[in-house]
């Protein structure tokens, strides 16, 4: 049997993402508003709580888009919505960096266009990238062996913990 090692609890996770809005608003605080571009599943889940608490602590309306795209054969992106990019700040939200390619794939609809800003945001941020992408904002960074599995335990819209095996 696989061993969890829980490296955050659902405690944790609320302060993480929590803080992680706070760093949203503060470089972003110029605007009055920002697309949070979650990648399917997890990483909407993220989105819907970052945009929560931006809208408890911030003027800044929020608008949520889903990204789809096969992270196993990541070729082509779905966007829920048809939207104009051009001159808007976009973060895109995922659960977990590993080694980059999601988040990198993640973007190419989006480079179609002129957006203002592009960031990106992850709960948990791990070391061993084999793509050129640095997070913006992150939760927690882990440096892991390139065995390890980093997951984010989830029971519908609740983030349980996250841990690696």
């Amino acid at each position: 049997m696989e061993s969890r090692n829980i490296i955050l609890t659902q405690d944790i996770i609320q302060k993480k993402i929590e803080r992680i809005a706070y760093e949203i608003y503060e470089l972003n605080s110029d605007g009055t508003d920002i697309i949070l571009a979650g990648i399917w599943d997890r990483g909407v889940i993220v989105a819907h709580k970052i945009a929560a608490i931006l809208e408890q602590i911030s003027p800044l309306k929020t608008h949520i888009i889903e990204l789809r795209l096969d992270k196993q054969h990541p070729g082509e992106v779905a966007v829920s919505e048809d939207i104009d990019f051009n001159d808007k700040v976009i973060v895109v939200v995922d659960d977990v960096a590993n080694s980059g390619r999601t988040m990198l794939y993640a973007l190419k609809p989006l480079l179609k266009f002129l957006p203002k800003k592009i960031q990106t945001a992850v709960l948990v941020d791990r070391k061993h990238k084999s793509f050129p992408l640095s997070v913006d904002f992150v939760g927690y960074s882990l440096a892991t062996t390139l065995q390890d599995m980093v997951l984010v335990e989830m029971n519908g819209e609740e983030i349980i913990s996250a841990y690696f095996e």
